[in-house]
């Protein structure tokens, strides 16, 4: 993993085979800053615990402006209108993500074409729609709703595109006091910064988890927790380091024992630790995401929808440079978070499902596995923006959202319990799914291989 580097030593010089000090300079004319420019916004790492004056001053002097700080893990988001920003902090302490997007042609565009399969196909909020849900049939969640619904006490941090509030499964769900828009890097509060703007993928994402709407006969799978819409994915559908950072922040100063990450950290796909630039984004992620492992809080993540083995990467599909083992696909890559790859309705992973380092799966659809008439479509039904309707999606991102949900079930019944051992209560109790004889590429045993992991979580031994 990157490693901070150190601020330079005071200047010497040597003299007749002695050293000394260097005379003090005159001072140095104030820096020329560029006012007119496009400003980008970065991650800028410093040492935990640096003073917030001792930030201000650098960022001031190197021609940026500081737009919020987490002290506690040394990680600064700053915004510059110069070119050379990255060159004057040093490039394996700063990254923009915004920046790399406009100056690469070769970056993605929409959160909608990569991260989920299917625009959302909407149908009415009438009649009872729980005879389409054969995701949550997968995994006994009706049988587990009859058990236990989880506690009010135990809010699900959903890092996404914002959550429908006023959709009639959402409203009960959602806590308006604990939501916030981390798209700038800092945490606004205000309804209209976490409210969903360009996309209702973090609204699809949310009913899976926690909705219910007994008037459409839609159950999600905890509809007793409370639900936290974190804000990271903007307009463009970009979710960059900053967010992120400061998503994972969120979650961990108001005590989330769980958060979902439909996602990657853009314009990746990789991030490698040992490359400028990269360097400062995947520190920065892996501390906020190892601050919210310490303050109790179980990540999970989406495996990705490109279909292949994470781990024989060599290259990276959206940016023109090599991948080894010290990058990584961000937030999964990071030690501590849930990984979970997708199956469509036979059971058997999804043709999209990313594999290779798996902890679970769960339902996330498959257009070639069809479910028989009635049964409902390909992809999960869940909650759209669209008039409080509902509609289906196909993703790992939609499979990420049903492991989230067992796990807030697991936090209902075990309040506190650390996040290394929810973890080990999700991978223990779900069901074994055994690599077949036709799938060539799937390694391990039953209770874990590269498609599924430690098998497909089950929300009824969650509660039992």
């Amino acid at each position: 993993m990157s490693r901070l580097r150190r601020m330079a030593a005071p200047l010497v010089l040597a003299v007749g085979g002695g050293l000394f000090a260097a005379a003090p300079a005159a001072e140095a004319a104030p820096v020329a800053c560029d006012t007119t420019s496009t400003p980008y916004t970065y991650v800028v790492t410093y040492q935990p615990g640096t003073r917030a004056s001792a930030v201000d001053k650098e960022l001031a002097a190197k021609c940026g402006t500081k737009v919020a700080y987490y002290g506690e893990i040394g990680v600064a988001i700053a915004s510059s209108r110069n070119a050379d920003f990255q060159q004057k902090i040093g490039v394996y302490r700063a990254y923009s993500g915004g920046k790399d997007v406009a100056s690469s042609a070769s970056a993605r565009t929409s959160l909608g074409a990569v991260k989920t399969l299917e625009d959302t196909q909407s149908v009415a909020a009438a009649g009872d729609l729980s005879a389409q849900q054969w995701d949550m049939k997968a995994i006994h969640a009706p049988e587990a709703n009859k058990k236990y619904q989880g506690s009010s006490s135990v809010t699900v941090g959903v890092l996404d595109s914002g959550i429908d509030a006023t959709h009639p499964a959402l409203k009960a769900a959602v806590s308006p006091s604990e939501s916030a828009g981390c798209i700038t890097g800092a945490a606004d509060t205000s309804p209209a910064s976490w409210a969903p703007t360009t996309s209702d993928h973090g609204t699809h994402v949310a009913g899976t988890i926690a909705g219910k709407d007994p008037a459409a006969g839609f159950t999600g799978i905890a509809p007793g927790v409370k639900l936290a819409s974190v804000k990271v994915v903007n307009d463009d559908g970009y979710i960059f380091p900053e967010s992120a950072v400061c998503g994972f922040v969120w979650a961990a100063k108001h005590g989330f024992p769980v958060t979902n990450n439909s996602y990657y950290i853009d314009p990746g796909m990789f991030f490698c630790s040992r490359e400028p630039g990269d360097a400062a984004a995947y520190e920065a992620v892996r501390r906020a995401i190892q601050y919210s492992t310490h303050h109790g809080v179980l990540n999970v993540s989406a495996a990705g929808n490109s279909g292949f083995d994470t781990t024989a990467q060599t290259t990276d599909p959206n940016r023109p440079h090599p991948v080894d083992s010290s990058c990584g696909i961000l937030p999964k890559a990071i030690d501590g978070v849930v990984t979970v790859s997708s199956v469509g309705y036979a059971g058997t992973k999804s043709s999209f499902s990313n594999y290779g380092e798996i902890d679970v799966t769960a339902p996330g659809g498959d257009f070639s596995q069809t479910p028989p008439a009635g049964a409902g479509p390909a992809c999960p039904l869940s909650t759209t923006v669209f008039g409080g309707l509902y509609g289906s999606k196909c993703g790992t991102s939609m499979a990420s959202p049903h492991a989230a949900g067992v796990a807030a079930l697991l936090a209902s019944r075990f309040r506190g319990i650390p996040p290394q051992l929810l973890s080990r209560f999700l991978t223990g109790e779900a069901d074994p799914v055994k690599c077949a004889s036709a799938e060539t590429e799937c390694t391990g045993p039953a209770r874990d291989n590269s498609y599924y992991g430690h098998g497909l979580v089950n929300a009824l031994d969650a509660v039992r």
